[in-house]
């Protein structure tokens, strides 16, 4: 029995293990016969890393289809997670970081170098100036995880332990160094590549890519920079590019993050999302319409994808190509925009009053039936194609050229505020088109408050055109601060006009603001209120589109730099700006005529606008102004005038605000330039356009 018990045991074993293995002979048939096409692939393919391709930005034109901001290809360096080692073989790293640093130092290029640390005039390693975050980071525990105390010392020390630099001499091992912190600030990846240096010479770049043993990681790409047709042209508009700094790297992805994990967005729109989001050194709009049309100008980026096999031989291909930002067509035109520039420097330069005070300025001119701005100048000025080289002298300059005067800075308007409070009066009752107050350059109410002139019995129509203190005083004393305000909000005084680009509100002085401001209103403040003082203080903008507003019979459009946007291709229309009516002021068709008449009656009497071929419609202005020079308050009078032109057939709208001039009436020069200027009438600039005109 015990023989016949192991014989059908040792026979079941032996039973097993066959059964076995024709289990493992049948999956081994199955692979290398049945499937062996497809194990052949998946042996050769054992790994896929995508990575981001560039897209080129959208380009920024005039409205006639002069591109002004456009793009030119230029060779950066770039390091490649695909192919340069990892931080596990921190040595090959260190050895490729210093041969390349000292090919491209030697070929006199400069590269990115961000560490916040530096050597003095003696040789010991200091912090750099105004790199606070930069030297946070560095200390954190996602670099040296040290002491907030810790000393630039300590940092380097710090450095030369985490990245394995003892053998490299002390220079060398802080530039490698540096790069090494770059790559850590960036999350460096396939999806994060480093770009080391930008706009090389194709000689530094062919020495790289026959050496590219030597250098592995280490690409040549082509990248797209910024380039102006004329960099002086707008500079205020336009804006300009640079490196995203940590908070717009925050604000960028913590916005992405919400948007992709939004329930309602398909994964298409996710997907679209990803090629869209920002890498930690991507380029962002820093200011002006660069800034304010972002979402339009940024490309939607590529995807490279490289494969590595078993053998480790890695091959790449375009998956998904790059797609350029959209076109963004402007109001400006450039030619006139030229001439507008050339005739405010010229002005200001001489007119101005005192030597000691700088000579500054602004000039807007608007389409009175659109709102749009076709020419907006401030001086002193700069170089788009310079900012960057010259940031810092531009930056120190006392009379602040970076400055967007006349969008961002607020004026007393003096006198030009007049035809607002005409418009109150004749609407309110207070006066009739043919009342009259008698002016003998004295106002009886507050003796201390003075008019320009003995202009006797006067009506709203001669009070415009002579500025006549003494009427308006009176005018604002009935109407009260209340409706005076009214009024001028409804003209967008005091108050953003509405463009795409950074502006003040203003100020329009009132009983609330002067107490918000721990001061007192007092009656005389109102009168004062009235012909342009007080609290009262407006942008160049605004007064611009305040004449536009009394020009085509009340509509207060939005002020507007942009006319279009257009795909890259210029096939297709991604929007259409023809105008946004604001509001209406309310006043009636005879009111407006009244105003009108009278600052027809002031362009007529001035020369300089008499002159003109074409019917102008004026207000001066006059402010006194203070400046500190040389630790002395030095008075001195602002300049001022609103207009609009044909008188019969309003196309434009311009203003101007000279700091630093004797009076508003002697801008006027300035005012009759620019109208030569745009209707081409015995103008002392070239009208020519001398540009390139894509758009049809």
């Amino acid at each position: 029995m015990k023989e016949k018990s192991l014989k059908r045991r040792t026979t079941a074993f032996f039973l097993a293990v066959a059964l076995t293995f024709s289990v493992f002979l049948a999956d081994l048939f199955r692979i290398q016969v049945v499937h062996a096409a497809e194990y052949t692939n998946q042996s050769v393919a054992m790994q896929s890393v995508e990575t981001t391709i560039e897209a080129a930005r959208g380009e920024i034109l005039d409205c006639n289809g002069i591109p002004l901001v456009t793009n030119e290809q230029v060779s950066a360096i770039v390091l490649n997670a695909s192919y340069f080692p990892s931080t596990d073989e921190q040595d090959k790293r260190n050895q490729i970081l210093d041969a390349l640093i000292k090919l491209t130092e030697s070929a006199g290029v400069a590269w990115n170098d961000a560490l916040p640390l530096v050597f003095d005039v003696n040789g010991n390693i200091q912090y750099k100036e105004n790199a606070e975050s930069d030297i946070a980071f560095l200390k954190s525990r996602d670099v040296l995880h040290l002491n907030s105390y810790a000393t630039a010392q300590n940092c380097f020390d710090g450095l030369i332990q985490k990245f394995s630099l003892q053998d490299y001499d002390r220079e060398s091992a802080r530039k490698i160094a540096s790069v090494c912190y770059s790559l850590k600030k960036i999350s460096f990846s396939a999806v994060n590549p480093f770009t080391f240096a930008e706009d090389v010479p194709t000689a530094l770049a062919s020495k790289i890519k026959e050496n590219s043993a030597l250098y592995a990681g280490v690409d040549i790409q082509i990248h797209s920079r910024r380039k102006y047709l004329d960099g002086t042209i707008a500079p205020h508009i336009l804006g300009v590019v640079g490196k995203l700094n940590a908070e717009e790297y925050a604000s960028k992805k913590k916005a992405y993050s919400d948007a992709v994990n939004d329930a309602d967005r398909s994964e298409e729109e996710k997907q679209l999302l990803s090629l869209r989001a920002y890498a930690m050194d991507d380029f962002v709009g820093k200011f002006g319409i660069e800034a304010a049309m972002e979402d339009y100008l940024r490309g939607t980026n590529g995807v490279m994808t490289t494969t590595t096999d078993s053998a480790g031989n890695k091959t790449s291909e375009i998956t998904t190509a790059p797609k350029e930002g959209d076109a963004v067509i402007l109001t400006i035109d450039a030619p006139f925009q030229k001439q507008v520039q050339e005739a405010l420097a010229a002005f200001i330069q001489n007119y101005r009053d005192k030597e000691s005070i700088p000579a500054v300025g602004a000039a807007v001119v608007i389409d009175v039936n659109s709102g749009a701005v076709l020419a907006c100048a401030s001086y002193p000025s700069y170089d788009l194609s310079t900012y960057y080289t010259n940031y810092s002298a531009l930056a120190q300059d006392k009379a602040s050229p970076l400055w967007n005067r006349a969008l961002l800075s607020t004026y007393e308007p003096g006198s030009t505020i007049k035809p607002a409070i005409a418009t109150a009066g004749l609407e309110e009752g207070v006066i009739t088109p043919s009342s009259t107050f008698r002016c003998t350059r004295t106002y009886s109410v507050y003796p201390e408050f003075h008019c320009t002139g003995y202009h006797g019995n006067i009506d709203v129509r001669e009070a415009i055109n002579h500025s006549c203190n003494i009427f308006f005083y009176e005018t604002g004393r009935h109407l009260g601060i209340n409706k005076m305000n009214d009024w001028c909000t409804r003209y967008g005084l005091g108050q953003k006009t509405g463009v795409e680009v950074s502006e003040s509100n203003g100020v329009l002085a009132s009983i609330a603001y002067r107490e918000a401001h721990g001061g007192t209103w007092y009656p005389g403040d109102t009168v004062q209120a009235a012909i342009g003082q007080s609290d009262n203080l407006f942008t160049p903008i605004q007064l611009a589109n305040y004449a536009a507003t009394i020009a085509n019979g009340g509509k207060r459009y939005q002020a507007h730099f942009v006319k279009s946007i257009k795909t890259a291709d210029y096939n297709e229309t991604v929007l259409e700006n023809t105008g946004t009516v604001l509001n209406e002021v309310g006043a009636s068709a005879e009111t407006l005529r009244v105003v009108r008449e009278g600052m027809l009656r002031m362009g007529s009497r001035v020369s300089a606008l008499r002159s003109l071929p074409v019917k102008v419609a004026a207000k001066s202005g006059t402010a006194e102004s203070k400046a500190k020079v040389s630790g002395k308050i030095v008075t001195g009078l602002n300049g001022f005038m609103i207009s609009f032109a044909p008188y019969d057939d309003p196309q434009i709208a311009v203003a101007v605000a000279i700091e630093n001039l004797n009076s508003g009436t002697a801008s006027a020069v300035l005012v009759a330039d620019i109208y030569k200027a745009y209707f081409n009438v015995n103008s002392t600039f070239d009208v020519e356009q001398n540009y390139n005109t894509i758009l049809k």
